[in-house]
């Protein structure tokens, strides 16, 4: 027999966590000493075991408890169930590291979160397809749709990506130069190189039709400029 703090020294283990698997009957002392003091055995530590690695796999206490205390508990379809959780889990989880990734690339652009346009990233993000798809033609018209096709995808954190960000987030501090000014010409041609590499990702971020619309009339001035040189 060892005592608790040996038992704590062995597990990792804490002296309040045995406590309270005692007082829940999930783990009880093999005896305890005149003192009070619970002692433990080999069976005991066996069993602690059995716990931290169901706990590891995250099932709950009660579940634990159920499935130690049932000798004919269906151990393949206990697991087979934890997996899909554990998977639905994860996907929870990649979902909210997008969405999280598109908020600070729209904090990027935008200098702030504007709450309309995290409204509009929940929708095309967390939306199924074809909801995604009634969306766009909602919210944009054909040639928009088209342009938006080149943007990247907000939720990415690939370097593509955020070179796509940077470009749009100086699109929008030169806007006020025009479309002919140096520095937006410059920033058109680096997207204008970036489709030729064909670096692009699907999906878009929800800018501004006033900006949408600027890209494109830069787009075509700097279109004819090529093909005036040419």
């Amino acid at each position: 027999m060892i005592s608790i703090k040996e038992v704590v020294k062995q597990t990792g283990v804490t002296v309040r966590t045995l406590r309270h698997y005692d007082h829940i009957g999930l783990l009880k002392p093999a005896s305890k000493t005149e003192g009070g003091h619970r002692l433990y055995g080999v069976n005991e530590i066996k069993r602690l075991q059995q716990i931290q690695f169901l706990k590891a796999l995250r099932f709950t206490l009660q579940e634990i408890q159920d499935m130690l205390a049932d000798g004919q508990q269906d151990w393949y379809s206990s697991l087979q169930n934890q997996l899909t959780f554990v998977l639905e889990e994860k996907e929870k989880l990649n979902q909210m590291a997008q969405l999280l990734r598109g908020l600070m690339n729209e904090y990027t652009l935008e200098g702030k979160n504007d709450l309309i346009h995290i409204q509009k990233l929940i929708k095309m993000y967390e939306h199924v397809k074809d909801e995604r798809k009634t969306f766009l033609h909602e919210q944009f018209n054909q040639n928009e749709r088209e342009l938006l096709d080149l943007l990247p995808n907000v939720n990415n954190g690939d370097p593509d990506t955020l070179e796509w960000i940077s470009l749009l987030a100086q699109i929008k501090r030169h806007m006020s130069k025009g479309i002919e000014s140096i520095e937006v010409q410059r920033i058109i041609r680096r997207m204008d190189e970036k489709e030729k590499e064909q670096s692009k990702q699907a999906g878009f971020y929800p800018i501004d039709s006033d900006v949408i619309e600027f890209i494109e009339a830069a787009t075509n001035y700097y279109i004819k400029q090529q093909q005036s040189s040419c």
